[in-house]
């Protein structure tokens, strides 16, 4: 890996792809020092080009081609300059200031293979399991670039993320479903007598709204734990876990029983801005 610092363009680019695809962590970044927020950033980036490459190819292969560049990048092993990525060159940086080890950063890398085919998630463990690999891989590091690493924090982070997790699969079920993808375990859909080409059908059946139920009281299980954990990191270190005010709003809007699971009804940025703000200033986050 080089030493050779990026351009501050490559810092503004990073800065520009959050916010454009992930404005809640964005948003949260505003509240952290400016070479943490920059780190941050560069995480924040990283994850969103991994999770956008299902969204950028129409075939699985490329999807797997792109993947294994970042994969061979994080080994040291890119193909071309990995400085002339502004996202692979900010990431490199951050590694380096904040000691980020490279076994998580690659793990989600492999984990969101997944998301490249259409194979059913068949249980709630393979769920959670998939989730530690990147939600909350995502929450640990993020910690790390605050303070140093921990047991504690590494309990936090795994609740926070499989809080955060669960909530986007139901939140993304209308684009999942459109696409013959779904991330609800298989097990859970067959415990409530739903079947997935209902699902895929726009089908609101009670054994759907079951399972959503269900989905929802364990993400809300996860954010309370969570948040009793937040007294157990330095005060300064709390800003990596902001977005789990958003969490929690998108909990109770997703939980509300007149919700169509299948239409679409993303948070305003202005909510966002306001969501987070107010969580900056909760006890949570302040005591």
């Amino acid at each position: 890996m080089s030493g050779t610092a990026p351009p501050a363009d490559a810092a503004a680019f990073c800065a520009d792809l959050v916010r454009s695809h992930d404005f809640p962590r964005y948003v949260a970044s505003l509240f952290v020092p400016a070479a943490e927020r920059r780190a941050l950033l560069a995480l924040y980036a990283f994850n969103v080009e991994i999770v956008r490459v299902r969204d950028q190819v129409s075939q699985p292969l490329p999807g797997e081609i792109r993947l294994q560049w970042w994969t061979d990048m994080l080994a040291g092993h890119a193909h071309g300059s990995a400085e002339g990525n502004p996202v692979a060159a900010e990431l490199l940086r951050a590694m380096l200031d904040f000691d980020l080890p490279v076994e998580p950063l690659s793990l989600l890398v492999d984990e969101h293979q997944f998301d490249l085919y259409n194979d059913p998630m068949p249980t709630m463990a393979a769920l959670e399991g998939y989730l530690d690999a990147t939600c909350s891989a995502l929450f640990a590091l993020a910690g790390r670039i605050m303070t140093p690493p921990s047991a504690a924090m590494d309990h936090l982070a795994r609740h926070a993320g499989l809080a955060q997790g669960i909530v986007q699969v139901v939140a993304n079920l209308p684009r999942d479903s459109a696409r013959r993808q779904l991330f609800l375990p298989q097990q859970i859909l067959e415990g409530h007598d739903c079947r997935m080409e209902d699902v895929f059908a726009g089908q609101q059946m009670p054994g759907l709204r079951a399972v959503l139920d269900q989905l929802l009281n364990d993400a809300g299980q996860h954010l309370a734990t969570a948040t009793s954990l937040l007294a157990e990191v330095p005060p300064w270190a709390r800003s990596a876990f902001l977005p789990l005010g958003q969490v929690r709003a998108d909990l109770r809007r997703l939980a509300r029983a007149d919700r169509n699971p299948f239409m679409p009804a993303p948070s305003s940025r202005l909510r966002t801005l306001w969501t987070l703000w107010r969580t900056s200033r909760s006890r949570e986050f302040t005591k």
